[in-house]
């Protein structure tokens, strides 16, 4: 190579490794990334793209943006609390603390006094009947689509499942519950029509081929006007004279009713009404990860529990850790969000609104992940024009406001209250970089 070639001037690989604001990157990402981030920068100045003088600061500016992990936290300023885009519920600081203390070797299927074997997840196990007293037992598994798929198959493949027509439904991404079933082996017996079904429609279907019967929560939508549909209270009496199970697909994942949603079904409700087996998510309203959750009679739980697929779709020790610390510690983010008080809401909001200049709109927040579909959360947010939205979300911190009637909304429902002075900062930025006509 000709001596007068820049490319000659670029930094060996040794020198740029030897860099003493490396090292804390080495220890952080590990050899492997850093060494083909300084290849790459390298190459940058071969190409031309780059002085070779460039080289350092280019590699510097380029490790502060490298992460392990490619998931970058979000504030979630939509206002809405059980955000699947966004993960679904984020967890508590006590079970953030539990997932660390999980990552390493753990007593998950360990007596440590007796050395042998245990029963794995105890300790979620115990929480969770702690918490809903009426269940005999529970199975705590990877989500909630995998505790359908699990009890339908170990209790009607091959047979068939009642369920209303009106309950057939589809959630996000188009994931559809018939063909979740179907996939089971088991057959839909489908009754009633999409408005109205009957007690009748039910026990005229029970036979020898039933394998259980189905009730499912509609999620994401409301039916309403000239409808009717039977409540669990009725069907116990048709399913245990049949002995026949009576499973309630519940979703939302309360375990106790609350007040602020009357409508949402919740698992002590149900249990007591009759279902002989709930299904409910760990990550929606429960506010803990996400897990598929079964509650209920005890030789139903072992049923299932004794399935081959239990194993395939068991919950592993990070959920399991995050879902014990969240049944017994503090109120997690989802529960603050829900009952936030309204007025902490808005003096918080007008407190941004009046160091940015910008006005507050009236704001309605939601449940969202199924969750109380159609309920209000009244609130308040910071109305920015829309081009602000992209700037926020491509910001930091990254933030995710809603987009309504050509506006950027910003709502304070989901964002910490610690967080409000990182939130200003980001919107500040934002504004400043919007394009001047």
């Amino acid at each position: 190579m000709d001596q007068r070639d820049p490319r000659r001037r670029i930094p060996r690989t040794d020198e740029l490794l030897a860099l003493d604001e490396l090292r804390s990157a080495l220890d952080e990402l590990g050899e492997a990334a850093v060494s083909a981030l300084v290849r790459r920068t390298q190459q940058r100045a071969r190409d031309g793209e780059i002085t070779p003088e460039q080289v350092r600061q280019e590699l510097l500016t380029e490790l502060e943006s490298l992460r392990v992990c490619s998931l970058r936290p979000v504030l979630n300023a939509t206002g809405v609390i059980i955000h699947t885009n966004l993960g679904r519920a984020p967890l508590s600081p006590a079970a953030a603390r539990a997932v660390a203390e999980a990552s390493g070797y753990v007593d998950v299927e360990l007596d440590l006094v007796s050395g042998a074997r245990a029963q794995r997840g105890a300790g979620a196990r115990r929480a969770l009947l702690e918490a809903c007293p009426v269940a005999e037992d529970a199975l705590i598994v990877n989500n909630g689509a995998a505790a359908l798929v699990l009890a339908t198959t170990a209790l009607a493949s091959g047979a068939e499942v009642i369920i209303s027509r009106g309950e057939l439904i589809e959630i996000g991404a188009g994931f559809r519950l018939p063909d979740l079933i179907a996939s089971t082996g088991a057959r839909l017996h489908e009754v009633g029509t999409t408005n109205r079904t009957h007690p009748a429609d039910y026990a005229e279907a029970i036979g020898p081929q039933t394998g259980c019967l189905l009730k499912v929560h509609p999620s994401n939508f409301r039916v309403q006007g000239f409808t009717s549909s039977v409540d669990l209270a009725e069907l116990a009496p048709l399913t245990r004279q049949a002995g026949v199970p009576l499973i309630a697909d519940l979703g939302s994942g309360l375990l106790t009713a609350d007040p602020l949603l009357p409508e949402e079904p919740d698992a002590t409700t149900a249990l007591s009404a009759g279902a002989e087996l709930v299904i409910a998510s760990g990550d929606k309203l429960l506010g803990g990860p996400q897990a598929g959750i079964l509650l209920g009679c005890k030789e139903l739980i072992a049923q299932l529990a004794r399935h081959p697929l239990a194993r395939a779709v068991r919950a592993d020790k990070l959920a399991l850790a995050a879902l014990e610390a969240t049944l017994r510690g503090p109120q997690p983010p989802v529960r603050r969000a829900l009952h936030a008080d309204p007025a902490r809401l808005r003096d918080r909001t007008a407190a941004l609104a009046a160091q940015l200049e910008v006005p507050v709109l009236t704001h309605d927040g939601r449940v969202g992940g199924g969750g109380a579909p159609g309920h209000p959360l009244a609130g308040w947010a910071l109305k920015l024009p829309v081009a602000a939205a992209p700037l926020l979300r491509t910001g930091e911190p990254a933030v995710l406001p809603r987009v309504h009637d050509d506006a950027c909304l910003v709502d304070l429902r989901c964002v910490p209250e610690e967080d409000d002075q990182r939130l200003l900062l980001a919107v500040q930025t934002a504004i400043g970089n919007l394009p001047r006509n």
